[in-house]
């Protein structure tokens, strides 16, 4: 059946954030992330549990057809959208990408695929393109947080659904898109905190590797590490914070200043996989010893992994690329009318010492 149009309309309800149950196969569970004093999931707990989007009750909150203003449709007979923001050098957007265009073909959709290439003015251009080519529905990988006007207006205009994933837009849910899906950040930073913690004891001087600035995760990543250091390791003193723009190559000349400028650092915390790769080739060409300078990363990628079994990296947090299952479960619940949470927190997993070696063929 052909997708009728849908017509959007604003909705004012206060609302809290739902959380998810498991249900479909190869990706990590969903739910809230866990506070920073519970114990955290490790890569075993999690890797084999699927996603599904619970149905929100009470005064959770969602988004309907009804309340977003359309009609009830059967997403077989859509074309769907894919923005991709970055370069698929990252292994994050790899994993991120096949996960979306494997649950596509398992479910029989049609999909439209663009990358911005980490351009923000082509990402917009890209989704553009791609619903003047036809797309009923749009998946986007946002590559700033702000910005988005154009694409609101001519989605608006088509009445087209948007569910974004990974990188919060700052538009109002259920009016100019439908759900975000992502992990929740600022746990992830409490998370790579205690990590950071637990690897030095809870005393000396560390850095931060910033990842991009304009966007949801960076801030969020910076402000659950500080808080949790603040609250828990009043002995560990932030003395150097400079952006590593989320890529290797910037990570490693940045930490290359780092150790020029603060020889005696106690521990790194990069807010990415990549950046602290970068670090680790700092380090090394710097004649360092494996693990005289404790790295604490965000990401779960298997470079970065083996980067613990190897001794040069402490802790990595993941950052669950798999979104496919739960952005077309998504998908598929709205467009028949049910329930579905505007905000989705996808599970995620980590790695210490303790797992690293047995999981890291779970890492991405």
């Amino acid at each position: 059946m052909k997708p009728t149009a849908l017509r959007r309309r604003t909705t004012t309800r206060t609302l809290i954030a739902a959380s998810l149950a498991a249900g479909l196969a190869l990706a990590a569970g969903c739910s809230k992330s866990e506070d920073s004093g519970s114990k955290s999931p490790t890569a075993s707990d999690t890797a084999d549990a699927g996603q599904k989007v619970a149905t929100p009750a009470g005064d959770a909150k969602s988004c309907t057809i009804d309340q977003f203003g359309g009609t009830k449709l059967d997403i077989k007979g859509a074309t769907i959208g894919f923005s991709q923001s970055e370069k698929e050098a990252n292994p994050f957007r790899i994993a991120e990408t096949a996960s979306i265009k494997a649950e596509a073909q398992k479910r029989g959709l049609k999909l439209l695929t663009a990358n911005a290439q980490s351009q923000f003015s082509k990402q917009i251009s890209d989704v553009q393109d791609l619903m003047a080519k036809g797309a009923n529905l749009l998946v986007i990988a946002p590559l700033n947080s702000d910005g988005w006007g154009p694409v609101f207006r001519s989605a608006a205009a088509k009445h087209i659904p948007i569910i974004t994933i990974d990188r919060k837009i700052n538009a109002t849910a259920c009016k100019d898109y439908v759900s975000f899906i992502g992990s929740d950040f600022i746990s992830q930073g409490k998370r790579a905190a205690d990590q950071m913690i637990t690897a030095t004891g809870g005393k000396g001087e560390i850095a931060i590797l910033l990842g991009a600035a304009g966007n949801n995760v960076t801030t969020e990543r910076t402000k659950g590490f500080k808080d949790e250091i603040a609250a828990k390791a009043p002995g560990l003193k932030v003395v150097f914070e400079q952006t590593g723009e989320f890529a290797r190559e910037k990570g490693q000349s940045v930490t290359e200043q780092l150790i020029q400028s603060k020889p005696g650092i106690t521990g790194i915390y990069a807010e990415n996989d990549e950046m602290g790769l970068g670090a680790v080739n700092a380090l090394k060409g710097a004649g360092k010893k494996a693990g005289a300078v404790k790295i604490v990363t965000v990401d779960g990628t298997r470079n970065a992994v083996q980067g613990i079994v190897d001794g040069w990296i402490s802790g990595v947090v993941e950052s669950n690329p798999r979104f496919g299952p739960l952005a077309f479960q998504t998908l598929d619940d709205f467009a028949k009318g049910q329930k579905v949470s505007q905000d989705i927190v996808i599970q995620d997993s980590e790695y210490s010492k303790d797992n690293a070696k047995a999981d890291l063929g779970k890492a991405f």
